[in-house]
């Protein structure tokens, strides 16, 4: 039996058999590091990249440690956005298919607070939220932490650059201190090792080697005049025709600026920064997601947390800060096996920023000359999906399979050109081939999903 095997853990036989019909057999470095000592009950620091499987890694602590007929909230997740504690949320409902009556809630901004509240009336065992909703709760009395023994702050870093820092504090205060207490970064800077020293409890460090193979990422580095910087970009787009491409801007203005002159010269492009309202926000992360949009262009932290499966390339409009983020940003193409692309703009101004970021590596090796400008003659890549909105959502009983049955029926289209499908409370998306588009359409305005009509509309590229 291997080592790292699930099987070799102090979890139940019924948690072991859960795994495994997910598909989680042999741990991940980071599980594999962590998860005994969480498991023993240890506070832990770990630092691993988005993807590198720390959300099953706490989730089966959190678990372990729950007690089911007690409807307390006995364990809090603080994560940094709403999208980033669906995930969890999802993943950790997952994990608990094998443990009967378990009740996990997520409490973030951007939802109506009375249902919230009704869900807590009723009883929580888990609770995964983000910091600033679940302040309100605390402050209005909603919510009571006096029996949580498990306090999991994931993607630390971010929700300190986000400026939750203060906001932290007042949360963690209404925690009993008698707790295990897991933080998980996927970068550990000065301020993450203050607030773990003020709120844990001689806390393990796990840390997994953040670096990539070239079997798996192929890295280059290219130096551009500032007044050339945004032409290279296209000419990099035309050159690897990515499918799914991620752009990193440092700054909202520039984010936005950057996606509205690609969608100019004809790209799929949307931007994704802290000024959309949450309803944009959810139609471009889902966009993105279901590939009806090829390009998407974001800051560090609006990006964070986003698990896109496929990532074709990542390209750093503007190099990072520091190696970290440098590493943390280009870790999200080239995963599951497939290889990726990143690709770094730098100007001279920039030099010492490259000297952080290519660090241990040949960076000469690495340099190269932008794409040949005769590509510029090319036509840009177009989405293989287009996305359908429909008016009706999980208040009105709409289900996944309800929408691709109404889409696959009788003289429907077929089930391959169908897509991912994402429900949300009043509305739905689904992602169809484009050659499928109007047909769909058609089909969705013609037929009943649920006994009902549903408005459904083609979202159009901008």
């Amino acid at each position: 039996m291997s080592q790292a095997a699930f099987s070799t853990l102090a979890l139940s036989t019924e948690m072991v058999a859960n795994l495994d019909s997910l598909g989680y057999t042999e741990m991940t470095p980071i599980q594999a590091r962590s998860l005994p000592l969480i498991l023993a009950g240890q506070d832990v620091i770990g630092q691993g990249k988005t993807g590198s499987g720390k959300t099953a890694a706490f989730g089966l602590g959190l678990l372990s440690k729950l007690d089911t007929s007690r409807f307390r909230v006995q364990c809090l997740v603080l994560c940094p956005t709403r999208e980033l504690a669906d995930q969890v949320t999802k993943e950790i409902r997952r994990l608990a298919r094998a443990i009967n009556n378990i009740k996990v809630l997520t409490l973030c901004g951007g939802m109506p607070f009375g249902p919230q509240v009704g869900s807590l009336e009723h009883g929580v065992h888990i609770v995964v939220g983000t910091p600033g909703r679940i302040d309100d709760h605390l402050r209005k009395g909603t919510l009571k932490l006096e029996a949580v023994n498990m306090l999991i702050l994931d993607e630390a870093d971010r929700m300190l650059d986000m400026g939750f820092e203060e906001v932290l504090d007042n949360i963690i205060k209404q925690v009993p201190a008698n707790r295990q207490t897991l933080l998980f970064s996927a970068t550990f800077p000065d301020e993450i090792k203050a607030i773990a020293h003020r709120i844990m409890n001689r806390p393990e460090m796990v840390q997994v080697a953040a670096t990539h193979d070239n079997d798996t990422i192929a890295q280059y580095f290219y130096r551009v005049d500032e007044a050339e910087r945004a032409t290279a970009l296209r000419l990099l787009l035309l050159q690897y025709y990515p499918e799914s491409t991620l752009v990193f801007c440092n700054t909202r203005h520039e984010t936005q600026q950057v996606a509205d002159e690609l969608v100019r010269q004809g790209f799929s492009a949307l931007a994704l920064h802290g000024d959309l309202e949450q309803r944009d926000r959810d139609q471009t992360l889902v966009r993105f997601a279901n590939k009806s949009v090829s390009i998407l262009v974001a800051t560090d932290v609006a990006a964070r947390g986003l698990d896109i499966e496929a990532l074709d390339a990542v390209i750093n409009y503007r190099i990072a800060q520091d190696a970290q983020i440098h590493v943390h940003r280009i870790g999200r193409t080239g995963r599951a096996g497939s290889r990726g692309v990143a690709c770094t703009l730098y100007s001279e101004r920039e030099e010492h920023k490259l000297a952080k970021v290519t660090h241990g590596l040949n960076a000469e090796s690495l340099e190269q000359p932008l794409p040949p400008p005769l590509l510029l003659d090319n036509a840009p890549m177009r989405p293989v999906m287009a996305c359908l909105q429909i008016d009706g959502g999980r208040k009105q009983k709409v289900r996944p399979g309800d929408i691709l049955g109404a889409l696959t029926g009788a003289e429907g289209i077929p089930g391959t050109d169908v897509g991912k499908i994402h429900i949300f409370d009043q509305c739905a998306y689904v992602a169809v081939r484009r050659e499928s588009a109007r047909e769909a359409k058609l089909k969705l305005a013609e037929g009943k999903i649920k006994g009902r009509n549903f408005k459904a509309r083609l979202i159009r590229d901008r």
